[in-house]
């Protein structure tokens, strides 16, 4: 975090300090913040946020030793460091976070991106952040700090030095990403997609629209709204954005599209295709594997090239990731039989994308297994989602469905129902069953994919795969 005095980080936060040991309202702290106490390095300012399970106040201690060199809290503690006692230490975290970006907006040249969508969203991070690395010191957020406390806490890393702050937004609820948004007024606002994930948070496909069309309506004044043009409900959200003095640039497959791909081959070692902008054309190697990952590509390219990036080094520096991130189509195992482990989220969407894929890559002479667990946060249409995932299965042909938990039975249910009778879908209650079966079930030439929400947990059953048959 950038240097603060305690009297000005106590401003910032609406906060009342009490000053200990030698700390006087002009101590200069600038150690980095964070909520969890294991995290903490010297210097370090501790936010003492209750929680459903525990409540951070009573890890205060915990901070001091680890070296904090404040604590933020909602009720004064027993111990040896400055506290700032304020009535909500999560709106304290956002209060802080909007102080810092705009203290260094206003002394620098910080840009500030926002990305949002139903799915894609830490792909495109992560794609984006690569390539904003190579023009100067960009922050971006670990894993995905998209929450009202992840969000937060990413903002707060932004230095003096920082050219590029790249914010990742989700929700789970109408006005969300309208709070983290308006933490930063972004620049330029990246829409992916929406689509059915997190859909029972939101009433629906079109509470899912309006909730997302809240980064578009944040965008500060001459701001960019970077819109899917093959998506008709993101592309529905240009209006909005000329509403609110932004203007727009898209990107997609269509030859609409200002930034778009042609020539798409999909292979087991990554996507190739040619990447058009502006009437510029490179050819582009994604070793990301799966073609639902182009169009995050674009999109990354469309929010470098507004930045000033030129598309030849956006495409350069692509072509140097190896994955999205750990547990997103990470490929784990060997030659011999191929782990896909693509557990830490699942919708509708991705769920599909995730399956194409593995019936893309997997060549006639080898076979197909799908792994797939529960999609969370469906509400009333996860019975009707996860019987569409069942039927898509055995529609793209996947030669076994191994179908993880009693949260995903339906999926097991609906390939039975639609022609898979003799044990190509198979059901565990445990993933510790299904390993066991994997163990004597996998052979040479298999392409397995694990895919399931986070909730579900199959990221550490996709990892034991991949360990076993490495």
């Amino acid at each position: 975090m950038i240097a603060l005095t305690i009297a000005q980080l106590a401003h910032a936060v609406s906060g009342e300090a009490f000053l200990a040991g030698d700390d006087t309202p002009d101590t200069v702290v600038s150690g980095a913040v964070d909520t969890d106490s294991r995290l903490i390095a010297a210097g370090g300012i501790f936010v003492a946020k209750p929680g459903e399970a525990t409540d951070g106040h009573l890890f205060v201690d915990a901070a001091v030793a680890a070296g904090a060199a404040v604590a933020i809290v909602e009720r004064r503690v027993v111990a040896s460091i400055t506290q700032i006692v304020v009535e909500d230490a999560v709106a304290a975290l956002a209060d802080l976070a909007r102080a810092v970006v705009k203290t260094v907006r206003d002394a620098g040249d910080l840009r500030v991106v926002g990305i949002t969508g139903s799915n894609g969203k830490t792909t495109t991070k992560n794609l984006l952040a690569r390539i904003l690395e190579g023009e100067g010191e960009t922050v971006a957020p670990k894993a995905s700090f998209n929450n009202e406390v992840g969000a937060p806490l990413t903002m707060l890393r932004v230095t003096a030095t920082t050219r590029f702050l790249v914010s990742e937004f989700g929700a789970s609820a109408p006005g969300a990403i309208a709070r983290l948004a308006g933490l930063v007024d972004p620049d330029v606002g990246v829409v992916l997609m929406v689509g059915m994930a997190h859909a029972g948070g939101f009433g629906g496909i079109e509470g899912t629209f309006h909730a997302k069309s809240e980064l578009v309506k944040a965008l500060r004044p001459g701001g960019v709204a970077v819109l899917n043009a093959d998506d008709a409900r993101v592309a529905a959200m240009a209006p909005i954005a000329g509403e609110h003095g932004a203007s727009v640039r898209w990107f997609g497959r269509g030859p609409e599209a200002e930034v778009r791909a042609d020539d798409v081959v999909v292979t087991a070692s990554g996507t190739s295709f040619t990447v058009t902008a502006d009437g510029e054309s490179v050819p582009l190697r994604l070793k990301v594997l799966g073609e639902h990952h182009v169009m995050n590509a674009l999109a990354a390219i469309a929010a470098a090239t507004t930045l000033g990036v030129s598309l030849a080094d956006a495409v350069a520096r692509l072509e140097t990731v190896e994955i999205a991130e750990r547990w997103r189509m990470q490929p784990l195992g060997s030659d011999r039989v191929r782990i896909i482990n693509d557990a830490y989220n699942a919708s509708p969407d991705s769920m599909a994308a995730a399956l194409r894929t593995l019936a893309q890559i997997t060549a006639p002479e080898e076979r197909t297994v799908a792994v797939l667990g529960a999609m969370s946060e469906l509400g009333e249409y996860s019975e009707e989602e996860h019987d569409r995932v069942g039927l898509l299965a055995v529609r793209l042909g996947i030669q076994r469905i191994v179908v993880v938990g009693d949260g995903a039975r339906r999926m097991y249910l609906e390939a039975v129902a639609q022609g898979s009778w003799d044990n190509e879908a198979v059901f565990f209650s445990t993933a510790d069953e299904a390993f066991d079966y994997l163990q004597g079930e996998l052979r040479d030439g298999d392409r397995v994919l694990v895919k399931s929400s986070n909730s579900a947990g199959l990221r550490f059953l996709g990892d034991r795969l991949g360990e076993s048959f490495s």
